[in-house]
């Protein structure tokens, strides 16, 4: 595998009036594609300004962001906007989706911004829902919804797929269903996952699990043998 993420010495500082807040001290680690990655650590660990800073969503104090060989922290706003609309499909907890829109025109705005025509239907065939495709959000459930989110990310076929808190608002087993699908888009279309959770038995399915603390990389865990998401005891 090659390298398609690399975080070196990377500050981020937000300051409100006389305070300073560190949110990412000197953080160093690096991510090859197709992993699946989980980041892991307590509220206001840095989790959250990790995933934005790579997103290109946010912009780093100081260190560098590297990914596919191109330093996104040197990047222009026209250049994050191009970055994020080729390379990064974004997962969230809430599913951000518009609900005046159905699942299928929800996926295929995405031809507004990516070269590639996208077919919703086929998109939405990938993750169960093709018979849903002219439903509208409130008509669906949240694990449906947060399918239909994934369709959109996976969409565009992106180099890496940001997940934050995907399966926060879901019951158990509809969570189960959606974090097999984002470990068989890493193990079957090479897609870089990395998830952002609070859940500690998701480590078992990862295969790279970097712990974060007070802004700080706690540890960097490298499992040669990943359980199956449906294995493991939930």
């Amino acid at each position: 595998m090659s390298t398609i993420i690399e975080f070196k010495n990377v500050d981020k500082v937000y300051k409100s009036g006389d305070q300073i807040l560190k949110a990412m001290d000197n953080v160093n680690f690096t991510i090859e594609e197709g992993e699946l990655v989980v980041i892991l650590g307590p509220s206001g660990a840095g989790k959250s300004t990790l995933l934005n800073l790579l997103g290109g969503l946010d912009s780093v104090s100081s260190g560098e962001i590297i990914v596919n060989g191109n330093h996104i922290e040197s990047f222009n706003d026209n250049q994050l906007t191009e970055y994020r609309a080729r390379n990064v499909g974004f997962i969230f907890q809430f599913y951000n989706l518009i609900p005046t829109l159905t699942a299928i025109e929800n996926i295929e705005l995405m031809n507004d911004v990516v070269d590639v025509k996208i077919d919703g239907l086929d998109v939405l065939d990938a993750v169960g829902l093709k018979d849903w495709a002219n439903h509208f959000p409130a008509q669906m459930s949240g694990g449906q919804q947060q399918r239909v989110s994934i369709a959109r990310a996976i969409a565009k076929q992106p180099a890496m797929l940001l997940c934050d808190e995907p399966t926060g608002a879901l019951d158990s087993n509809t969570g189960v269903l959606v974090l097999n699908l984002l470990q068989d888009l890493s193990n079957e279309k090479n897609t870089t996952v990395v998830i952002v959770t609070h859940n500690a038995l998701l480590a078992q399915a990862a295969d790279k699990v970097i712990r974060i603390k007070n802004g700080q990389v706690e540890s960097i865990i490298v499992n040669e043998s990943p359980m199956k998401i449906t294995d493991i005891d939930w």
